[in-house]
């Protein structure tokens, strides 16, 4: 009694402010208490609403209350200090929601600090003195709070479950070993624990045993994917040094034949030239006969025409026709030929070579093997759960479903201000990141949409190209319209044909650059498929146009 009396002197003369003894004590016209200066401190930080309230009934006051000193309540307070009475606890000393309350304290509850379970129950500080005091009380096991406590009493007989029945296995009373599990096979508690635990420990021996081998064997791996990376980046210096040495052995041959074609080419060229200079030459000497001859031909007197016809008459040498050796349209084709030969003969010595290269490097890639699904059971086999990122949707995008469904709104959402959000296209991104093979559906309810994987980078603010899914090389997009569909890239549409349906779903392989759509009703039907190479992980996307109540949602499929 005496104690519980100290607990209410602790809680009478206490500042509910300061949590301590009072100082100066002053009474309020509500009849509460409290410190001089901590009253005075809280009704100064009010002064701006020129509205006082009492800290524990809410009482206000329109008019700041004169703080006088209680001197009864001050005598008192000092009488009480030193009589040893120490200031009330701390806040962090009584039981919130989450702590175990002392089962014997009346009123606002200390935490307990430990439970006792002979008796069973919880007890703070104060209330635990007595089993450490009186000797009966000693033997009782102390373990820290407990919650569980009334789980160790019968509740049949309303006795503590000291006995286990083995046959039964569950806890028992020494009541019940008498009653209804009399003749089965009964330990005491303690006993059964003590068998138990040596099997904890094998089963802990046996766990941490597997522990060590499977830490072993990951560090065998960890060495292993160290020393596949090392082979494989000398691996890749290597051939791309050797494939630069091909590369420059060709563009030397190359520039070789071009050295050759060109010299020949000019030897030809001076040869026809100083041909035709000739031939040229010839038929200005011929023209100038021909004149001569016609004149003649006219002269009357006959003569001159004998006397002139024999000097005229005497033709020079012509050039043989039979020397020109023309050969129209085939002067270098048999270098031509002979590179093109080349050409065949190297292309025969890579396939035949890179067989053997490929097969070097299959042993890593084996297990990744695996045929492309065909049916939907086999898709559903790498089904994932995919949410929206709230932080990406449009403000006219309403999530719900769990981040799982999104709907085109007539009025902007109170979404916060963050960079990655779309702020032109009405579009949104999932949450996950999508590597390796993944496959999910989704369902519309609408005229138009676009469902589409993105790479992270892709440009959210404004409403360029750069931003809209399938307008860029950062994004794929399948275009599901009312009457017709299309598969958009880098900006350039493909058309698709295949049967409507409201459900799409999308297969992803990453590693492999494959990208298929598919409508999904009793059957599935391929719309499209890409294959490509992804150099990030991507990200579902999903677009609704323009119509307002148009939804899109990711399915549940397992």
């Amino acid at each position: 009694m005496e104690q519980k009396g100290d607990q209410l002197d602790r809680e009478t003369f206490s500042c509910s402010i300061c949590l301590d003894l009072l100082k100066d004590p002053v009474t309020i016209p509500c009849g509460h208490s409290y410190c001089m200066s901590c009253i005075k401190d809280l009704w100064d930080e009010e002064d701006q609403r020129k509205i006082y309230s009492c800290p524990q009934c809410s009482e206000t006051f329109t008019l700041r209350p004169v703080l006088v000193k209680n001197t009864i309540l001050a005598a008192l307070v000092k009488k009480l200090k030193k009589t040893g009475l120490q200031a009330a606890p701390a806040d962090h000393c009584y039981a919130g929601p989450e702590d175990v309350a002392c089962d014997v304290c009346t009123g606002r509850k200390l935490k307990a600090i430990k439970s006792c379970l002979a008796c069973p129950a919880s007890y703070c500080e104060n209330h635990l003195q007595p089993h450490y005091d009186v000797v009966p009380l000693r033997k009782h096991k102390l373990v820290d709070p407990s919650e569980k406590l009334q789980e160790n009493i019968c509740s049949r007989h309303d006795e503590v479950m000291k006995m286990f029945c083995r046959t039964d296995q569950q806890s028992i009373c020494y009541l019940c070993s008498v009653d209804e599990h009399k003749g089965h096979d009964t330990v005491s508690a303690a006993a059964e624990r003590t068998e138990r635990q040596r099997e904890l420990e094998v089963s802990q021996q046996q766990i941490q045993q597997r522990i060590q081998d499977r830490e072993k064997d990951v560090k065998l791996l960890q060495q292993t994917m160290k020393a596949v990376n090392r082979s494989a980046d000398k691996a890749v210096e290597d051939s791309e040094k050797i494939f630069t040495e091909l590369i420059r052995l060709l563009q030397k041959r190359s520039s070789d034949v071009k050295q050759q074609i060109r010299s020949q080419q000019e030897t030809e060229v001076s040869r026809v030239k100083e041909l035709q200079e000739k031939l040229e030459q010839e038929i200005t000497e011929l023209k100038r006969n021909d004149a001569e001859l016609k004149q003649l031909s006219h002269t009357e007197d006959h003569n001159q025409f004998l006397h002139n016809y024999l000097s005229l008459s005497q033709l020079s040498a012509s050039t043989d026709s039979s020397s020109i050796n023309i050969r129209p349209l085939r002067y270098f084709e048999d270098v031509t030929a002979a590179v093109s030969e080349l050409r065949d003969q190297l292309q025969d010595i890579l396939k035949e070579k890179w067989t053997n290269i490929s097969l070097t490097g299959t042993e890593v890639d084996v297990l990744m093997s695996e045929p492309e699904p065909k049916t939907r059971t086999e898709f559903l086999k790498y089904s994932c759960e995919i949410t929206l990122d709230p932080n990406t949707a449009h403000t006219y995008l309403l999530l719900s479903e769990g981040n799982r469904k999104v709907e085109r709104m007539s009025q902007q959402q109170s979404y916060s201000n963050h960079p990655d959000r779309f702020t032109g296209w009405h579009q949104v991104l999932s949450r996950e990141s999508l590597t390796g093979r993944c496959y999910w559906e989704v369902e519309r309810k609408g005229r138009e949409f676009r469902v589409a994987v993105a790479y992270k980078n892709i440009s959210r603010a404004g409403g360029s190209n750069e931003c809209g899914f399938g307008r860029n090389d950062k994004s794929w997009a399948l275009y599901c319209g009312a009457n017709s569909s299309s598969f958009w890239f880098n900006n350039i549409s493909t058309p698709v044909s295949g049967p409507g349906s409201s459900r799409v779903g999308v297969y992803l392989d990453h590693r492999a650059g494959i990208l298929s759509f598919y409508s999904v009703s009793k059957t599935m039907s391929l719309l499209h498929r890409v294959q490509t190479t992804f150099t990030q992980p991507l990200y579902a996307g999903l677009f609704l146009n323009f119509s307002c109540g148009d939804t899109a949602e990711l399915c549940k499929l397992k």
